[in-house]
């Protein structure tokens, strides 16, 4: 089959890579605009773009999916089906063109965790599974006919970057094959069913810590917003991420305010802070300015004491 690749990030890139080494020919890839980052602002393509070069791979970067100009190019292509992973919501003027149909690879068990980041919001509720699914793509956003889905578990200590190459890595392997049960027509459309959950785009707010809440939640929180955006914290008026945690079985001191350093633990490697319920073990930070470190490097080069306290 001909196939139009829309994708951006590198969760995309060995769903790709199987595609171009399948049987199936990639004929065009539709990518983010190339746009300037980090603190020189040059200009960088997405990881996407970049396999595309690499292959010679016809690229189209718009700014609207709803430019004639890109339609007539995306027509051009005469694609059987369009693969989508990792890009914008197409409006319904593109995902119609394809005689086959288009389909989406989402980082979830839908309707479970709908919307931008299933992989974070996941990990930040607290489950112990997801997975992925492959789905048909139509008007209203991740709403589609399921094709296939594969569980996946969940480790205690996954955080949304271990999870996010699980099922990066599941996911190419079940999109090929639903590639090619499309091209034979050996498939079933089944309408999705059971609860809906949102997965909403991650905002700073909920990247900052409250110490009042439950040590289990603040832990998974830490562990769903790492290695990116990163959970913060203030203290002593510096601003730090942090990246890894544990949760501690210390007595618990119920007048001890959430936020307050008890331990200082540069053998093992930890800083012990107090939160609403229990106290957490902070394994991985990083001051603003600085890099991420362990515990015990960060406290070498950190003046902080018992009694500090997180705000």
């Amino acid at each position: 089959m001909k196939i139009v690749f829309m994708g951006t990030p590198e969760f995309a890139i060995p769903s790709l890579q199987l595609l171009v080494e399948s049987s199936h020919q990639v004929v065009g890839v539709v990518t983010a605009p190339d746009k300037p980052t980090g603190r020189g602002l040059k200009i960088h393509s997405s990881p996407v773009k970049q396999f595309a070069v690499d292959y010679a791979i016809p690229v189209l970067q718009p700014e609207s999916l709803k430019d004639e100009q890109f339609l007539a190019q995306l027509r051009a292509f005469q694609a059987d089906l369009f693969v989508v992973v990792g890009f914008r919501i197409l409006p319904e003027i593109v995902f119609s063109i394809p005689p086959k149909g288009t389909i989406n690879l989402h980082a979830s068990l839908l309707p479970a965790y709908r919307g931008a980041a299933p992989i974070n919001w996941a990990i930040i509720n607290g489950e112990t599974a997801t997975g992925v699914t492959i789905f048909f793509i139509e008007k209203n956003v991740d709403t589609g006919n399921l094709i296939l889905q594969e569980k996946v578990a969940i480790a205690p200590d996954d955080n949304a970057g271990i999870l996010h190459d699980k099922l990066m890595n599941v996911g190419a392997e079940l999109l090929l094959e639903v590639v090619d049960s499309i091209e034979t027509g050996d498939f079933t459309r089944s309408p999705q069913t059971g609860e809906v959950t949102q997965a909403p785009k991650l905002d700073k707010t909920l990247c900052e810590i409250n110490w009042k809440k439950d040590t289990l939640q603040i832990h998974n929180l830490i562990r769903g917003l790492s290695p990116y955006p990163g959970a913060h914290s203030h203290l002593n008026g510096k601003n730090i991420k942090i990246f890894s945690s544990q949760v501690l079985n210390h007595a618990f001191v119920p007048e001890t305010e959430p936020g307050k350093i008890i331990e200082l633990n540069q053998k093992v490697g930890y800083i012990a802070v107090v939160t609403g319920n229990g106290v957490l073990a902070l394994m991985e930070l990083q001051m603003e300015g600085k890099k991420c470190m362990c515990a015990s490097e960060f406290l070498k080069g950190c003046r902080i004491k018992v009694g500090d306290k997180f705000q």
